[in-house]
């Protein structure tokens, strides 16, 4: 698996682990360095989370739990740790082949199923109508579920039509709620909907503080679909974590850059699905909904735009 997907972003724990050598540093004496590297101790609470309304009326939790590389005993402990904070949206795919694990977190948990949000994905290898119906069934016996509420096309490669085309038919069967794409550019969604039944509710993408895409989300938000963000936190590559931006806007409300980068999705409208393997981070993560940046933080954060993937390896 990681050697298809590893990620070289240093993560928040990594950072933590390698700040001490840079304790002396003026700028986390000035911070302070529990508040900026995500280390603050946050007592342990459910959070209620908001919902945003997809194409088709189903509800979907604004902020959800990313799955990627929590695999066996630790990903198990993580989906369950995170249902027990609140989080409902659990969002996994074929290709991190963990969806064993994210079912027996869930089963774990003991949550009822109707109140989560569970989302996988198809990967290019099961693209076309006969390979995703199976892969379909191979991802829901994993999870151990009954159905998904939301199926993606991972990548826009292979039979997509194909794909499409079987989900389509697994949404009127109600054993999908709600179907949409990952990774798909304008041009490739004018392709699937110039022949499709049913509009894609979603389209799970790269965007971040420093790829923001706005001209994604500007034809998104025109065509009613909802902009998902994977790695809303950049995996911590560009110094994410250590940002003095968001750091300083973090200050004012005591709060550290992954909250300000996750309060700036939400009051954009975009789902975030955050991934950590730490408890502690993922209630600092939930710990969003009780201040709000203004219209100078906004802009400020806009200007952090590289208008670049941060991810080469996966173009």
């Amino acid at each position: 698996m990681k050697n298809k997907l590893q990620i070289d972003g240093i993560n928040r724990r990594e950072f933590l682990q390698k700040s001490a050598k840079y304790s002396a540093s003026a700028f986390l004496a000035t911070f302070g360095a529990t508040r900026l590297l995500g280390a603050s101790h946050t007592p342990v609470t459910t959070t209620t989370i908001e919902n945003v309304l997809l194409n088709n009326g189903i509800k979907m939790p604004v902020l959800g739990f990313g799955t990627l590389y929590l695999n066996g005993e630790e990903g198990k402990r993580c989906v369950s740790d995170a249902i027990s904070l609140g989080y409902r949206l659990i969002d996994t795919a074929t290709i991190y082949e963990n969806e064993e694990a994210v079912g027996a977190g869930i089963k774990k948990s003991g949550i009822e199923r109707d109140k989560l949000f569970v989302t996988s994905k198809v990967w290019v290898d099961d693209s076309g109508y006969e390979k995703t119906k199976k892969a379909f069934e191979t991802s829901l016996n994993k999870l151990g579920l009954d159905y998904l509420d939301l199926y993606l096309i991972h990548r826009p490669r292979g039979d997509v039509k194909g794909s499409w085309k079987a989900m389509e038919e697994l949404y009127k069967e109600g054993r999908i709620r709600a179907i949409g794409v990952s990774n798909f550019e304008q041009n490739h969604l004018q392709d699937l909907m110039a022949t499709s039944k049913i509009k894609p509710a979603v389209n799970q993408i790269e965007t971040h503080a420093f790829f923001q895409q706005p001209e994604a989300n500007k034809f998104l938000e025109q065509h009613n679909i909802q902009m998902e963000a994977w790695s809303p936190l950049a995996q911590g590559r560009n110094g994410h974590f250590t940002n003095e931006t968001l750091a300083s806007i973090g200050k004012k409300y005591n709060k550290n850059n992954a909250q300000v980068s996750l309060r700036w999705h939400y009051q954009r409208g975009i789902v975030a699905i955050p991934r950590t393997s730490q408890k502690a981070h993922m209630m600092e993560n939930l710990n969003i909904f009780d201040f709000k940046l203004d219209e100078t933080d906004m802009n400020i954060i806009s200007g952090l735009d590289l208008n670049t993937t941060q991810f080469p390896e996966w173009e």
